[in-house]
């Protein structure tokens, strides 16, 4: 019997046309706005201050071509320039997030050009958005799809996802932050597990090992990530920018390079008028009201 999860991860993507033969962008400039082929793009919450990013490519599982990555990116690029955007959600179907790579667009690649293109490269554009940006997960989260949700700073995800590192059963290995996220979120052991053996892991299990901060039942997850983004964009995005950043320092340099960083960090909370705004507030019993300064 053909292994379902080869059939997932590699035989979806025989659905998809080659997107690198005749890749064109329709990123044109309406208003303001760019025009979209493989993404879609709106605003939620009461507020509207929390964009969403929906995956759109149903027939391939949402597998990760150049030019939806290329889109996804985009998009994340000018929300992030948006002031009336607090937090990002990318989310995909409730058949997929994403359902890995374009094995058909990669097939014929080569290590050069693989170098001079910078292939993946793309997605770090995400990683390194300064607002939140949360990965709401149903379906198949595998191989490049696992690695998007992993570049996000949270994943909450539906109690029917399904998350894998598949790429050894076809002959390669994860090449947009799989091996590294995994193995600083859930350790050395499973980080080798999942890797090297390929196979799925349950949102459950996700959530034991820390790559998910929170399991929802599939038919919620976007409104209660949306509550989440909701949350966060009510503090100040001045602040919540230099929180994150502080976080992400964790995982890139020793504890006490960290705890430097952190603490020079809070110091300088102490220049911005939303520091002084959110503790006069709190001595005053008033809600404060910040201004990203």
């Amino acid at each position: 019997m053909a292994n379902p999860q080869i059939a997932v991860f590699s035989g979806i993507t025989q659905l998809s046309k080659n997107h690198s033969a005749n890749f064109k962008t329709r990123l044109k400039s309406t208003s303001g706005t760019a025009s979209f082929e493989m993404i879609k793009t709106e605003k939620k919450g009461a507020k509207q201050n929390v964009a969403v990013v929906t995956l759109n490519r149903p027939k391939a599982l949402n597998a990760l071509c150049k030019q939806l990555v290329v889109e996804l990116s985009q998009a994340v690029e000018d929300f992030s320039k948006d002031d009336s955007v607090g937090a990002i959600i990318i989310t995909g179907s409730d058949k997929a997030f994403a359902a890995g790579a374009d094995i058909k667009e990669m097939l014929n690649k080569t290590y050069s050009g693989n170098f001079k293109d910078g292939l993946l490269v793309e997605l770090e554009k995400i990683k390194k958005c300064k607002k939140p940006v949360v990965a709401a997960v149903n379906g198949y989260a595998l191989g490049g799809g696992c690695e998007l949700a992993m570049l996000c700073d949270i994943i909450y995800a539906g109690d029917k996802a399904k998350f894998g590192q598949p790429e050894v059963t076809i002959g390669t290995i994860p090449g947009a932050g799989g091996t590294q996220r995994i193995a600083r979120s859930c350790g050395k052991s499973k980080a080798m597990e999942i890797c090297l053996t390929g196979n799925q892991f349950t949102a459950q299990e996700a959530e034991q090992m820390g790559l998910v901060s929170k399991v929802i039942p599939a038919d919620q997850l976007l409104d209660e990530t949306v509550k989440l983004c909701e949350k966060i964009a009510s503090h100040s995005p001045l602040i919540i920018s230099m929180c994150k950043e502080s976080v992400n320092v964790a995982f890139e340099s020793t504890l006490e390079q960290g705890l430097r960083f952190e603490q020079r960090a809070f110091y300088a909370t102490f220049a911005t008028e939303d520091r002084k705004e959110g503790m006069g507030a709190f001595v005053e019993k008033r809600s404060p009201n910040f201004k990203n300064n």
